[in-house]
């Protein structure tokens, strides 16, 4: 009896290699996952429309650094030589275009997930849920340091070249090597967790980014709505302004105590109230998350 040839199986050769190297563990597999997340932020190996944000981003920030050295080397022996244009503690979060940042990376890393139901066969490997959070919000949280710290360092290197004694500067500003990478990592992961636990609130990509931008925005002009009734600006409704929080623990790193000049400047337990609120929004978002990932199909 023959057997039409439309009835025929075919097998068609994609390419599938065995995987012959040495199976790693649930560490191994959060690494996979952070490094996946980190790629896909910074546009790697997708079109270049997916590169433009996160490379410009870092090109933007880095202008008031070569700015600063320039007018350095610009003014170089001449009475307005050792003029700043901004110094190391403005210098973080400085930038708007972080915020814009997180608020179109973290729900691209975050989204897709959920919205693709793909949750389960991520979970199929050694993964929990507390793997997953850290992996996302690890990979944010790096691409953010490292686009607050780089500039920082060209900054301090270029200051150092353009001074007339670069050991004497170097030794001069030598609190700064500690400072600048506390403030910065503060900020980053502040950021990061907020942005990555909003984002896990929604399968849609442009909610998640709205979410980011209320969060920061809302609060921020509630609270300078409320300050602009007092005469001096100041109160401790300041602490209502929560896009600023990492800005005041940055002030407690570089200055011992508050800036004066903040809006929570002058407020009796203004510093106790900055880091309390700041880590009572990180467990927050922090707890959101571990929450929306204690099952692989929530």
């Amino acid at each position: 009896m023959s057997t039409s040839s439309s009835s025929l199986g075919a097998v068609y050769d994609r390419g599938y290699r065995p995987y012959d190297d040495r199976l790693g563990g649930p560490r191994a597999a959060t690494f996979a996952l952070y490094r996946a997340s980190i790629r896909r932020a910074l546009g790697l190996r997708r079109s270049w429309r997916q590169k433009v944000l996160p490379w410009t981003l870092l090109a933007i920030v880095t202008v008031p650094a070569v700015v600063n050295v320039g007018v350095g080397y610009l003014t170089r022996n001449t009475p307005a030589e050792g003029f700043e244009f901004i110094t190391y503690r403005e210098y973080v979060g400085v930038s708007t275009a972080l915020l814009l940042f997180v608020a179109l990376t973290a729900p691209d890393v975050m989204c897709p997930d959920r919205r693709h139901r793909v949750l389960p066969l991520i979970f199929a490997r050694p993964l929990v849920g507390r793997d997953y959070v850290v992996a996302k919000v690890g990979a944010i949280a790096t691409i953010l340091f490292g686009f607050s710290f780089l500039p920082q360092v060209v900054l301090f290197v270029g200051q150092m070249l353009v001074s007339d004694a670069a050991l004497d500067y170097l030794r001069d500003n030598a609190e700064v090597l500690w400072q600048v990478p506390l403030a910065v990592a503060l900020l980053a992961v502040y950021y990061a967790a907020v942005g990555v636990a909003l984002a896990s609130l929604t399968s849609r990509r442009i909610v998640g980014g709205v979410a980011m931008l209320a969060f920061a925005l809302v609060p921020s002009v509630v609270s300078a709505a409320i300050l602009g009734t007092r005469p001096d600006g100041q109160g401790a409704f300041a602490i209502l302004n929560l896009l600023a929080l990492p800005l005041y623990l940055r002030d407690l790193i570089f200055l011992g105590h508050i800036d004066p000049d903040s809006p929570l400047g002058g407020v009796a337990g203004g510093a106790i109230m900055a880091i309390a609120v700041y880590t009572l929004v990180l467990v927050a978002s922090f707890t959101i998350l571990f929450l929306r990932y204690r099952e692989p199909d929530a």
